[in-house]
């Protein structure tokens, strides 16, 4: 039993799914922040429009 946790390609497939599971949780991590961010990026926009200072942010 000692001998199959120590072996390579079980030390192997722990690591590759640790690594996975880290990656799914920081791609839900990521996709949150995008959407807040997009939310306030469209309220800050929508506010701009609603004032009449869009046109004083450079390429717009």
């Amino acid at each position: 039993m000692i001998g199959l946790l120590t072996s390579s390609t079980v030390l192997l497939a722990l690591v590759a799914l640790a690594a996975f599971a880290v990656a799914i949780i920081a791609l839900r991590i990521a996709i949150k922040l995008a959407v807040r961010v997009g939310i306030v990026a469209a309220v800050v926009l929508a506010g701009l429009w609603a004032t009449g200072t869009l046109e004083l942010i450079p390429g717009v």
